[in-house]
């Protein structure tokens, strides 16, 4: 597509079933993961062959003119030149675009409601426009609670019918010839929709959401709390995430996050703070705040719990949980988790308190071994998950609830120094106890004694490395292939020789969840193997989803060797250490790439650079040893 065209983004609406928030937010401004919805919608356009953007104002213009201005220059957005159209009174979505007729006449332009998050191929549904011949192509799908667009089997538009039909998304591409049907002053760009087709002129429709199209078709208004609700935490879910803190967020050390939390700009805490699926919006300008005593005020919480709420600076707006996360509900079973396993899990109730129901594939050949290993850890007081009921019949089980709080999201709350160490120092006892405790005890767990984490294994992770994320992912075919085979082979034989331990084999920061007490549940251990202690070390101080700083992971280092020393020299275990991470960070680059490409969870793509720093520091001194390694990890 070479075609340059506008782009025109309503903006002006009150956002009226919106109120209260809109009563301190604009509709477009809007947060989402701390991006206004507006932002998104300029990053959506920005890849296109784009000449103008216009944007119309009304309510809460001066916060919308303010926020597009800066962003404009911090984006480097300044070369497409943008057009502000303020309307003394709300135009409607015809009067709107009837206002910025000397703009819109240049030729063909898309118009792009400032409310809506979609998936929505823009290049293909332009394509589709200039192709087609039409006055006008709108975007539409499937959407009984909206559906209203009459169509042909030609997908022209035919009338408009509430109940009957598709609905529009907001999203349409214009030829300047329909300006014309457009009188002065407000209206509605529906009755000139109705005039064009009247007049003989097709009136085409492009819809995503009946099949044929690569990706999942995605769409949401924001246009009720409900929704707003339910938009944010679908993004949160499609990054992979439960929860999401923005930077400025002071205080929240202590605060307890169950289900899905969002915390936008601004907000402080006190103690005892618990919020489960909670959006707390953007602390406001001082003058919005009402100094009444409400804990709310002046955007600092005190002593409180809140579930299934949007908090703002001076109100709290209730939901229903099975509205706001309908898509995470089956069979009236709440679905959690968002890791990389088959697995599914579900909170249920278990008599008066919650637990999790696990449910397995019927061929799931770890579901045997997990019981026997959770029964065995138990015994030698490793804080995993109690198992209350087993039926391996149909391969599922019910364990006691962990909660939602994985170390991975206790980590996204700014974290006093001493709190953070504190934290990891319980991580490691529990580590050195599988480690010695529990090893001393292996016998008594024979299906874990006999699964071995020998060279076998450390080669398939290996040769997992260069298939899944080498080629896969880098499309990248490794130049000195018998060179690195020697390198592989020579570091496998390395590892295999160390001494083995029990070891949990995924030991990372979304494996550990922490309890509302403090405490800790380790889980997903199902993999456990005996192979070298090391590797359960590199797993977590070295980890690609949180990034420690390097005295304090020197610090918990040397507090883990002080737990082992009787049972390993200390320089010894630092030289298994220097293989152990090698592997551990090929490992998880394999990893990253097939959740990635094979089970589409494109989410884990934003551990890669991580991953790869720090698999480019594990190589720099072993560079004479391996130098074909050396030579292809570098060279990424």
């Amino acid at each position: 597509m070479s075609k340059i065209f506008n782009v025109f983004i309503p903006a002006a609406g009150f956002g009226e079933r919106l109120r209260p928030i809109t009563n301190h937010i604009p509709k477009p401004l809007m947060p989402v993961l701390g991006k206004p919805v507006l932002q998104s919608v300029l990053e959506r356009v920005s890849g296109l062959p784009v000449n103008r953007i216009g944007i119309n104002l009304h309510h809460k213009k001066e916060m919308i003119e303010e926020w597009v201005s800066k962003y404009f220059v911090s984006s480097g957005f300044e070369t497409r030149p943008y057009v502000l159209f303020p309307e003394e009174a709300i135009l409607g979505t015809g009067g709107a675009l009837k206002n910025a007729e000397g703009f819109l006449n240049e030729g063909t332009f898309l118009v792009h409601n400032s409310d809506i998050l979609s998936n929505i191929d823009l290049e293909k549904l332009l394509e589709h426009h200039f192709l087609s011949g039409n006055l006008v192509t709108l975007a539409v799908h499937d959407y009984p609670e909206f559906n209203n667009v009459v169509v042909d089997e030609k997908g022209f538009l035919r009338g408009i019918e509430r109940g009957k039909g598709v609905a529009f998304t907001g999203i349409a591409v214009y030829d300047s010839g329909f300006l014309k049907f457009l009188p002065e002053g407000a209206s509605s760009v529906v009755d000139a929709w109705l005039k064009a087709i009247n007049a003989g002129y097709k009136i085409g429709t492009f819809d995503e959401s009946r099949g044929g199209f690569e990706h999942r078709h995605y769409w949401s208004d924001i246009g009720t709390p409900t929704a707003y609700a339910s938009a944010v935490f679908d993004v949160l879910k499609t990054e992979g995430e439960t929860v999401f803190v923005h930077p400025s967020v002071k205080g929240c050390g202590d605060v307890g996050t169950q289900g899905y939390v969002v915390i936008e700009e601004g907000w402080a805490f006190k103690e005892n703070i618990s919020l489960r699926n909670c959006i707390l919006l953007p602390k406001g300008r001082e003058e919005l705040f009402d100094p009444s005593d409400s804990p709310l005020t002046k955007g600092r919480i005190e002593s409180e719990s809140f579930e299934n709420c949007i908090i703002g600076p001076d109100f709290r707006i209730e939901l229903m949980e099975s509205e706001i996360l309908a898509a995470s509900f089956e069979d009236g079973k709440k679905l959690i988790g968002s890791g990389g396993s088959d697995r599914k899990y579900y909170r249920i109730k278990k008599g008066r308190k919650s637990a999790v129901l696990m449910q397995c594939r019927r061929d799931d050949p770890d579901f045997d071994r997990q019981m026997e290993y959770t029964r065995f850890f138990l015994r030698c007081l490793i804080p995993v998950p109690d198992v209350l009921e087993t039926d391996p019949g149909e391969k599922q089980a019910v364990f006691e609830d962990a909660g939602d709080t994985s170390l991975y999201n206790w980590l996204k709350c700014p974290r006093e120094d001493a709190d953070m160490e504190s934290m990891y120092r319980k991580v490691i006892d529990a580590l050195a106890l599988i480690h010695t405790t529990a090893t001393d005890h292996v016998a008594e767990c024979p299906p874990l004694k006999s699964r071995l984490f020998d060279y076998e294994y450390f080669r398939w992770e290996t040769a997992y490395f260069l298939e899944r994320f080498l080629e896969g992912i880098r499309n990248i075919q490794a130049a000195n292939v018998i060179g690195l085979e020697e390198d592989l082979n020579s570091l496998a034989f390395k590892a295999d020789s160390f001494p083995r331990t029990i070891i949990h084999r995924d030991f990372q920061s979304q494996n550990i969840m922490v309890t509302r007490d403090g405490g800790l549940r380790i889980i997903d251990f199902q993999g456990a193997r005996m192979g070298p202690s090391a590797y359960d070390v590199a797993s977590i101080l070295w980890d690609p989803y949180h990034r420690l700083e390097d005295g304090l992971r020197g610090r918990l280092a040397d507090y883990y060797i002080g737990k082992i020393e009787d049972k390993f020299d200390a320089d010894y275990f630092r030289e298994t250490l220097v293989v152990c991470k090698l592997q551990r960070h090929m490992q998880a680059l394999g990893a990253y790439g097939y959740l990635s490409s094979v089970k589409g969870k494109k989410y884990f793509l934003k551990y890669v650079p991580e991953g790869l720093r720090l698999l480019k520091e594990d190589v720099l001194s072993v560079e004479n040893e391996y130098p074909a390694l050396y030579k292809l990890i570098m060279g990424l």
